[in-house]
């Protein structure tokens, strides 16, 4: 089982590409709560350069306050994590966490049901941005 969704989109620039996903995070009901810039991070911090690669953090309020009330520690895996980033033919990755993949050491009936119905939505985000 692989632990993230992926697409590759060809013919977006990387900027276009995160206003795409951001775009339809947001029709299934997420927002993006957080950007982390790697490339720039990494050119900051150790002076290197890296390929454009940025960390959106993405959340869906319905399901985390369902889940938080369910295992009030599953914070830790709040956000779900969408990483954009540049392949050196200008194509552009988009990766997704995978929730059913990340929530398999929980023990807990509501929550997979919970990581079930936020995967279905986030394999939408990916489907709908080809």
């Amino acid at each position: 089982m692989s632990y993230y969704l992926n697409t590759t989109v060809n013919g977006k620039s990387f900027e276009e590409a995160i206003a795409s996903v951001t775009e339809e995070l947001k029709k299934e009901g997420f927002g993006v709560l957080s950007t982390i810039d790697m490339s720039g991070a990494f050119k900051n911090k150790l002076n290197v350069d890296f390929k454009k690669y940025t960390i959106l953090g993405a959340c869906n309020p319905h399901y985390a306050y369902k889940v938080l009330q369910t295992e009030d520690k599953l914070g830790v895996f709040l956000p779900c994590n969408v990483v954009v980033e540049e392949n050196d033919n200008g194509s552009v990755d988009i990766s997704i966490v995978d929730p059913v993949s990340s929530m398999t050491k929980v023990d807990n009936k509501h929550v997979e049901g919970f990581a079930a119905e936020v995967q279905e939505k986030l394999q939408l985000v990916i489907n709908n941005l080809n």
